[in-house]
């Protein structure tokens, strides 16, 4: 073995040693969510801040700076979009960025955060902002400390250096020209929509749909589009995510609603799709940037578009409302499946995100952009985000929340600390709209096979162009390569105009 290929090899093991420590958080912090006793939140707050402490320590070690000095100009570093010359450019990406943050730092927001979201938890449940405020003005003063201490362009503003950590490279400047372009098309789309005489009967979601059936059939589908229960597992929660621990180990939760059927349905596909992406990454690379998803953009692309794209399909439905129907006798027996189909995709304005038509979701995303910007800019203050949030609401959607828990108390992501993932969301949208064309012009008729309940194709593309690649490109890169072209919005609009206007005859 060479002197580079030694270096790089203990590079390797120094990383992916920290990654394995991060896991362990990962599976404690899981926990927490699904089935700590709540007298257990302090205690499991410490736990958190002194693994984020020893994996800041481990990560940031003056060592592994020396290693990428090392291997800067070798032959491991200079072959485009090799592994070596992968992972060594994201390692020094992601080492310079931690180096700038202070080990007391990052122990804090760890600390807090644990904190907070148990708090924000009591909050939502009650309606009650005030007391879930001055945990969101601690976590905004610490996003603060990190913005500056990270740093950011001359012309930028301390929310891209947040911003940079979901989706690096983007700025917030960036963020608001596409969002501005999205919602001159999709404006025009929701008032046609709003206006038309044709309306589904969504009625028919709110029937008794018992919990045990919902488990059973959102399994089945979990199953049925790829996820593998032999490496993952799925379970109950507040609010709905996935926690991939390792190459084996993918954690999927979902909340259930026996009076509202797309709640636990729609999540348990969502979830699944992000715990696809995670089994599809290569398990030799993992703890390295080669085994790594690409951006909270690109992961959120894969969970929206199983439960979407796939998921609100009438081709999916043509498989799977047999046996919704047998699951559901009294809700469903007496319903076609044309009913069914438009009620699922009924547009309409609502509180609350998670729950959201495909057509206003963006908007509910521009919406929280918009105020996270503020918040760490300091022109919003954390008291005044109940009424800045219904003032904007009722701008956006013609309605306005009337307890916080339906308003700006809904998400657990500023509890979390999770300021700059929001915009994620909306960019996973256009991705997953993009990358479906380009699947289904290189895979064929992709509806004729959900049809018969084979997703198989759709699940190997999605290994094959996007999951193997680990980091080897940039998000906005990867869109180029898999699809031909750069990041557009014009397949998200084509996608939504073909699906909604014949539903509602617009």
């Amino acid at each position: 073995m060479t002197v580079p290929q030694t270096l790089y090899q203990e590079l390797l093991s120094r990383v992916s040693k920290a990654a394995l420590l991060g896991s362990c958080g990962a599976v404690l912090s899981w926990d927490r969510e699904t089935y700590m006793p709540v007298g257990g939140n302090e205690h499991r707050a410490n736990q958190l801040s002194l693994l984020a402490g020893v994996g800041h320590q481990w990560s940031t070690d003056p060592r592994i700076g020396e290693l990428l000095d090392q291997l800067a100009d070798s032959e491991l570093a200079d072959a485009p979009d090799a592994d070596s010359t992968v992972n060594i450019r994201e390692i020094r990406r992601t080492y310079d960025r931690s180096k700038k943050l202070p080990q007391r730092l990052v122990e804090e927001l760890s600390r807090v955060t644990a904190l907070a979201q148990h708090h924000w938890a009591e909050s939502r449940g009650t309606g009650d902002f005030d007391s879930f405020a001055p945990w969101l003005s601690q976590i905004i003063d610490l996003k603060k400390e990190e913005a500056v201490a990270v740093g950011f362009s001359d012309d930028g503003e301390p929310y891209d250096a947040l911003l940079d950590e979901y989706e690096p490279g983007v700025s917030s400047a960036d963020i608001a020209s596409v969002f501005a372009a999205l919602r001159q098309e999709v404006v025009p789309l929701l008032d046609a929509i709003r206006g038309a005489e044709r309306q589904p009967d969504t009625s028919l979601l709110a029937r008794p749909y018992p919990v045990a059936q919902q488990a059973e059939l959102g399994r089945r589908a979990a199953e049925a589009i790829g996820f593998d229960f032999q490496r993952g597992r799925l379970d109950v929660t507040t609010h709905p995510f996935c926690s991939g621990f390792g190459p084996g180990d993918c954690r999927l939760t979902t909340r259930y609603d026996e009076s509202f059927f797309p709640s636990a349905f729609f999540g348990t596909l969502h979830e699944s799709g992000h715990g696809m992406y995670e089994q599809g990454l290569p398990a030799d690379a993992y703890g390295t940037p080669m085994g790594s998803s690409v951006s909270l953009g690109i992961h959120e692309s894969q969970s929206r578009l199983w439960e979407n794209l796939v998921g609100r399909s009438r081709s999916f439905w043509e498989h799977f409302y047999p046996p919704a129907q047998r699951a559901f006798p009294d809700a469903l027996g007496n319903t076609s499946l044309d009913d069914f189909h438009f009620a699922i995709n009924a547009v309409n304005p609502s509180f609350i995100r998670v729950e959201a038509d495909e057509v206003t979701y963006n908007l509910h995303i521009m919406l929280r952009f918009d105020l996270e910007r503020d918040l760490i800019s300091g022109k919003l203050k954390p008291l005044d985000v109940p009424e800045a949030w219904n003032a904007r609401f009722t701008s956006d959607f013609g309605i306005t929340p009337t307890t916080h828990a339906e308003g700006c108390l809904q998400d657990v992501h500023w509890s979390a600390g999770l300021l700059g993932y929001f915009p994620t969301y909306a960019l996973g949208n256009m991705y997953a709209a993009q990358f479906f064309a380009a699947a289904e012009e290189q895979i064929g008729d992709l509806q004729r096979l959900f049809a018969v309940g084979d997703f198989a194709p759709l699940l190997e593309w999605l290994r094959q162009n996007i999951h193997q690649h680990g980091q080897r490109f940039s998000a906005n890169r990867l869109v180029e390569v898999v699809t031909g072209t750069p990041l557009s919005n014009r397949p998200l609009i084509e996608q939504l105009s073909s699906r909604f206007r014949p539903l509602y005859g617009v």
